[in-house]
């Protein structure tokens, strides 16, 4: 498949659009006959037009949840619900990963039954990571599969998580370990939703646009590194251009790797560090991205004890994460051997064997790999849980 690239102004896609705003970028995510389009741009979210291009039929259901519903689910409904065509429902789950279960997934179908909703309808996510994951695996499961778009509201979920179909639900013993591929008729990014977003829940976001830099795109990394206030900032063009090219990074691969046989699970450098750290402090008490960016110290720092990279890099990664307001060492009431407990039952273990993704060679390359020396985990845990 072709890579994807970003088309520039709408206007240059197949379809014109003559009203304002107009998507300022657009990735393709090439799946075949299930690509789709990442619409980026500011005001997005009043473009019903837009939106309901990718809905085929009439009835919709928005998914959302208690804070974002205040300051979006209005507006998302009215712009829907202006196309003459589409009736518009909705549902409001709790906030938090904490209530990424299956039983609240159970609110999602049950009001899909109670609005009698058919195989035409469409699930729309309007939310960060949680609400995505959750809609999704609901429109993968209802009626064995429903449509559903995406519209993040957070950084994570703009350069992350709403891109690829990877939806699903927590387990006690495992994160994310319930769940479906299932992709999206679309993706639509409205830039200016990032204005309401937390301090936290940015730095959060910010901690996966370092992970494409570190592991495919070193030209980000630096970019990052010279532009990392700007961001923390919330500058318009530095946000635009880093949740672009995170979704360039992030449509690439998925084009690659759809199910995550290869490649696609590079996207997960500090990811099983993270996920441990979300699991064993309980879910909700440290963000995704917070977990993650101890994570990628921890992997960064276990490639160098292995003799895969410089003993720059692993510096360099700390100080840009710092400079992100995101934790960087572990939670000091881990011990090592919980990090081992739940970590054997992360989902790139191979018949018993645990494997990582760690960083190797020049800055933007990474290894998927169980073939590493044990002994520089054990001190790689040993270090950071007893600093």
């Amino acid at each position: 498949m072709g890579a994807p690239v970003p088309v520039g102004l709408l206007s240059a896609a197949p379809s014109a659009i003559a009203a304002e705003p107009a998507p300022s970028e657009v990735v393709g995510v090439d799946l075949g006959d299930r690509s789709y389009p990442i619409y980026i741009g500011a005001g997005l979210l009043d473009r019903g037009d837009l939106i309901a291009r990718h809905v085929p039929g009439r009835r919709v259901l928005v998914v959302t949840n208690t804070t974002v519903a205040p300051l979006y689910l209005d507006r998302c409904v009215k712009a829907l619900s202006a196309e003459g065509n589409l009736q518009v429902d909705s549902v409001v789950l709790p906030d938090g990963e904490e209530y990424k279960t299956i039983e609240v997934v159970q609110q999602i179908w049950d009001k899909a039954m109670e609005c009698r909703l058919n195989r035409q309808s469409t699930f729309v996510a309007l939310g960060g990571g949680v609400i995505g994951d959750m809609t999704g695996f609901a429109a993968a499961s209802f009626l064995r599969g429903v449509h559903f778009l995406q519209i993040p509201t957070t950084v994570m979920a703009q350069v992350d998580s709403s891109v690829g179909g990877k939806t699903g639900v927590n387990h006690p013993l495992g994160k994310n370990m319930i769940g479906a591929f299932y992709q999206p008729t679309c993706v639509l990014i409205d830039t200016e939703t990032l204005d309401t977003l937390p301090d936290r829940e940015l730095a959060s976001g910010v901690s996966e646009i370092v992970k494409y830099g570190l592991i495919r795109d070193a030209a980000l990394f630096h970019w990052l590194e010279d532009n990392m206030e700007k961001l923390m900032a919330r500058d318009q063009q530095a946000l635009t251009y880093a949740i672009q090219r995170s979704c360039i990074n992030k449509a690439e691969v998925v084009a690659q790797d759809e199910l995550e046989g290869g490649v696609r699970a590079t996207l997960n450098l500090g990811h099983t560090f993270g996920h441990a750290i979300e699991t064993g402090q309980g879910y909700g008490v440290w963000l995704h991205g917070e977990a993650v960016s101890s994570g990628m110290v921890m992997a960064a720092h276990m490639s160098h004890k292995l003799g895969w990279v410089d003993a720059s890099l692993p510096q360099r990664v700390r100080e840009l994460l710092l400079r992100a307001n995101l934790p960087v060492d572990a939670p000091p009431s881990m011990t090592p051997d919980q990090f081992r407990t739940i970590m054997a039952v992360d989902k790139k273990v191979q018949d018993g064997k645990l494997r990582l993704v760690l960083l190797k060679g020049k800055l933007g390359g990474c290894v998927v790999t169980g073939d590493f020396d044990g002994s520089k985990l054990t001190e790689t845990l040993d270090e950071f849980c007893h600093r």
